[in-house]
């Protein structure tokens, strides 16, 4: 059998592998350079950009500086003034006080005393048209000491004191209901006050009254100056009435000796006034 021959691809020679080898690296090395320059033309780029921003806000700068040169601020003139309004309003309502108090060892009788009295009393004004919102208590126990020379403190029970405030609409019931006291035995017996019920509505008008005042005022001052009100920049008030006015002020058993179950026959309920005062600023256009 003939022997099978097997061919040989002839080794590259030296020369034409360094050849090759030559010229990848030079591409390779010109590919680099490229990506380089473009790099540095961009960062180029980025800072011209900068250069001239900055190179603009220098230049706008600079000319805000040069109009205001020689310019002062603008100031703002302005005229205060205050407003003055003042309304009388009838007293429609009436304000007291009925209390009892009372002290015993016993903390639970104290208390069952104090009910048996105190309830008679608000069961009297129920009779007599007084509504349970008009009729606020003021409810408390604590204890009471006696101090003693030789023994210092020494307590001699617990005191309960229940109050009553009494919100009376129909003032033609004020001595009958200032009688309970004496009736029943209540050992306090607060102010009479009288007072607006609903002071609103004059507190409007008093208000209106403040600032046709107000206004007036700023309009003489504005003539005088020969300068023209504009806008008003701002508006203040408060009130300057206190519309509770005491009949009289305490009834007391312990300073009478004891309270009478006789009232006043008449009693002059008067009037109050509600009084509005405000401050204005008002604008001054220029001419």
């Amino acid at each position: 059998m003939p022997s099978m021959m097997t061919a040989h691809r002839p080794p590259m020679s030296a020369g034409k592998m360094g050849e090759k080898e030559c010229c990848s690296a030079h591409a390779c090395g010109h590919m680099g350079y490229g990506m380089g320059k473009k790099i540095l033309m961009a960062l180029v780029g980025v800072l011209l950009v900068y250069l001239i921003c900055y190179i603009g806000s220098l230049a706008r700068n600079d000319l805000k500086k040069y109009n205001f040169i020689g310019k002062a601020d603008k100031q703002e003139h302005t005229i205060v003034v205050n407003g003055y309004g003042k309304v009388t309003g009838q007293n429609d309502i009436a304000m007291t006080t009925i209390g009892y108090s009372n002290t015993d060892k016993d903390v639970a009788k104290a208390q069952e005393t104090n009910k048996k009295v105190m309830d008679q009393i608000m069961s009297e004004l129920k009779n007599m048209g007084v509504a349970e919102k008009d009729m606020q208590s003021n409810y408390s126990i604590y204890p009471d000491y006696n101090y003693n020379p030789q023994k210092g403190q020494e307590l001699i029970g617990y005191r309960v004191s229940n109050q009553i405030t009494v919100k009376i609409r129909d003032l033609s019931k004020i001595p009958n209901i200032l009688g309970l006291a004496g009736k029943y035995g209540a050992t306090e017996v607060g102010g009479l006050t009288f007072t607006i019920d609903d002071p609103e509505n004059l507190k409007a008008q008093a208000r209106e009254k403040a600032m046709a005042d107000a206004k007036s005022k700023a309009q003489r001052l504005s003539a005088s100056l020969g300068v023209t009100l504009g806008d008003v920049v701002s508006y203040s008030e408060y009130e300057g009435a206190d519309y509770s006015a005491p009949m009289y002020n305490k009834y007391m058993g312990a300073e009478g000796g004891g309270i009478s179950s006789a009232a006043p026959a008449v009693v002059a309920a008067g009037s109050n006034d509600v009084i509005m005062n405000n401050s204005i600023v008002f604008d001054i256009v220029s001419p």
